[in-house]
C-alpha cells in the first residue's frame, strides 16, 4: 500500500516534495511534516495581523490567506495561497496546509498536511493526519489519533496483511476527494480511499476502498408522550 493509491502531492506543496515520496506506506507522510518544515525556511514576514490573530514560533502564511478576527496560530506551520482560515481556528504546530484550503470556525488541527482544496469547515479535530486534495470533512468530524491503551497503531491491510506503523499517535490518511458526513469519528490509523464516503454518524476504522460508502442503519422507534 502506497501514498500513490490515496493522493498527489499537489505543485503547491513542491517545495516539501522530498519528504513524501509517492512510493512510501501513506502513514510514514505524518513522520516527514516535522522535519520537511524544519528544512523549510519559515522567517518571511507575516501579512498584517487582524488584533486577535495570535501567532507564536516560526509561521508561513501566503498574502493572499484569508485572516478571521480571532485565532491561535503556533508554528511551525505553513499555509498556502488563497486559504482561508475562520474565527476560532487554533493551528498547534507541526501544520502544512496547500492552496484553497478552509480550516473552519472553532476547529483544531496539529500534525497534519492538507493538501490543496481541503474543506474542513466546523468544529472538527485533525490530528496527526493526511487530508488529500479535495478531501470534505461535515461539521463535527473528528481524527481520533490515540488507541485507547496508548499502544502503537495497527494497520489491517487488504489480503490480511497487518503493519506496525510505529506510530503511537496516528489519525487518519483521507485519500483525495474523499467525503466525511457529519459528526462522524474516524478511528485510530483510518485509511479511505479516494472518492470514498463516509456517512454522518459513523464511528469508522480500518480501511475503505475507493468509491466506497460506509454506512451503519440504525433502527428508529418514536413512542407517545405520557405526560
Amino acid at each position: 500500500m502506497k501514498a500513490s493509491d490515496f493522493f498527489a502531492l499537489p505543485a503547491s506543496l513542491a517545495p516539501f516534495a522530498a519528504f513524501f515520496p509517492a512510493e512510501a506506506a501513506p502513514w510514514e507522510w505524518i513522520k516527514g511534516i516535522s522535519p520537511a518544515l524544519a528544512a523549510h525556511r519559515l522567517d518571511q514576514p507575516l501579512p498584517k495581523l487582524p488584533p486577535g490573530v495570535h501567532v507564536e514560533g516560526h509561521v508561513y502564511l501566503h498574502p493572499t490567506v484569508k485572516l478571521p478576527p480571532t485565532a491561535t496560530i503556533i508554528g511551525p506551520a505553513w499555509i498556502g495561497a488563497n486559504t482561508e482560515i475562520r474565527p476560532g481556528a487554533f493551528i498547534r504546530g507541526n501544520v502544512i496546509v496547500g492552496e484553497h484550503c478552509v480550516l473552519g470556525n472553532a476547529c483544531e488541527f496539529k500534525n497534519c498536511l492538507l493538501m490543496n482544496r481541503v474543506q474542513t469547515p466546523h468544529f472538527n479535530y485533525v490530528g496527526d493526519s493526511i487530508l488529500g486534495n479535495g478531501a470534505h470533512f461535515g461539521a463535527g468530524v473528528i481524527c481520533s489519533n490515540v488507541r485507547l491503551d496508548q499502544k502503537n497503531v495497527i494497520i489491517h491491510l487488504p489480503g490480511g496483511a497487518v503493519a506496525d506503523t510505529g506510530l503511537r499517535k496516528f489519525g487518519a490518511i483521507v485519500g483525495d476527494r474523499a467525503e466525511v458526513g457529519c459528526n462522524a469519528v474516524l478511528q485510530p490509523g483510518t485509511l479511505l480511499g479516494p472518492r470514498a464516503l463516509v456517512m454522518p454518524l459513523t464511528a469508522f476504522g480500518g480501511y475503505l476502498p475507493p468509491a466506497t460508502i460506509a454506512h451503519t442503519r440504525q433502527q428508529l422507534t418514536t413512542l407517545p408522550r405520557r405526560d
